[in-house]
């Protein structure tokens, strides 16, 4: 049998400590361990635990990115006006919305985001639309149709708010000019509790509930909707982050099975299955990136609420590997 000196023309290293910056590939014996160890990297995407949001709560909408989140809305023990900021670490409280409501849809960054739609008192839905300026909430123009359970996307000036729930499914697509709301061309499924992503003239959407859980996917193009690759599993209630040819799936429900973990990532043409949430869950919010995730809130249902946050990586991170003698 060759030895590693045979194959790789070199010895192992013996140290009393991990090297501090490990290139992929290099390999070690630790004595202190004692343990044989090497660099690699991550073959999925992966999730770290974040800080836990100040207010446990379910049914919220999102906005920002991995380092500078914003959370609003939802439902703690009642339907609440909460909003809540993130810096990468920690969240810090921010201005309330003048209408508490949750299942409402979001959109824009920590400094310039929109809350719209959603349930004030529920069955009630609201067509109410707020602004963010990084302090407090202002009203913008109200939806042309009072909704909830609806996708979101885009910014402040320029979001996408699509389908949702008035008191049956609706294919309504409307767009925002940072004043007012116009009408878009309708989705081709009309669903509730979807997740969205993407900007207004390359907008997202994916999962949901058409009576049954859904695994469709469609993408705008600021016009019209056509057909995406379905997710790898169909379900409602899940969260969503990044673009229309870099989209990120995570969370969710599949009636009969459960609370999801699953992660799936979009190329613009197919969904693949990544690594999992720590914690599965439903009814939570996300924004970022594909490659820079964030996944707050929800629900273990039949258990309770959360407050937890995660981050997420893409796969090709490095890792440092133990060698098992098994």
């Amino acid at each position: 049998m060759s030895t590693y000196y045979q194959i790789f023309g070199g010895k192992i290293n013996v140290v009393s400590a991990d090297p501090s910056n490990p290139i992929k590939g290099q390999v070690w014996f630790n004595t202190a361990t004692p343990a044989l160890k090497y660099q690699a990297a991550t073959t999925t995407g992966t999730w770290a635990t974040g800080g836990n949001m100040g207010t446990t709560r379910e049914a919220l909408a999102g906005a920002g990115t991995q380092t500078a989140g914003l959370a609003f809305g939802g439902f703690i023990t009642a339907t609440t006006n909460s909003t809540e900021e993130y810096d990468g670490t920690s969240w810090t409280a921010g201005g309330n919305l003048a209408t508490a409501r949750q299942n409402l849809a979001g959109a824009g960054t920590q400094t310039s985001g929109l809350a719209f739609g959603g349930f004030t008192t529920f069955p009630t839905v609201t067509a109410a639309t707020e602004e963010y300026n990084g302090t407090s909430w202002t009203g913008g123009g109200n939806l042309g149709t009072a909704r909830s359970r609806l996708a979101g996307s885009g910014t402040q000036t320029s979001a996408l708010g699509s389908t949702g729930y008035t008191t049956v499914n609706v294919a309504n697509t409307e767009e925002y000019d940072g004043t007012s709301w116009t009408a878009g061309g309708n989705v081709a499924n009309a669903r509730r509790q979807l997740a969205g992503c993407g900007t207004q003239t390359a907008g997202l959407i994916f999962g949901g509930y058409t009576g049954t859980p859904s695994a469709l996917t469609e993408e705008y193009d600021g016009t019209s909707w056509t057909g995406g690759g379905n997710l790898n599993a169909a379900k409602y209630v899940l969260g969503g982050a990044g673009t229309q040819t870099a989209g990120l799936g995570f969370g969710g429900y599949i009636d009969g099975v459960g609370n999801q973990a699953a992660t799936e990532e979009y190329n613009g043409t197919s969904w693949a299955l990544s690594g999992n949430l720590n914690t599965a869950r439903n009814s939570l919010s996300g924004c970022g990136t594909q490659t820079a995730g964030l996944a707050f809130g929800g629900n273990t249902y039949p258990g309770p609420a959360v407050p937890s946050t995660e981050e997420y990586s893409p796969a090709g991170l490095a890792v440092t590997k133990t060698v098992s003698a098994t």
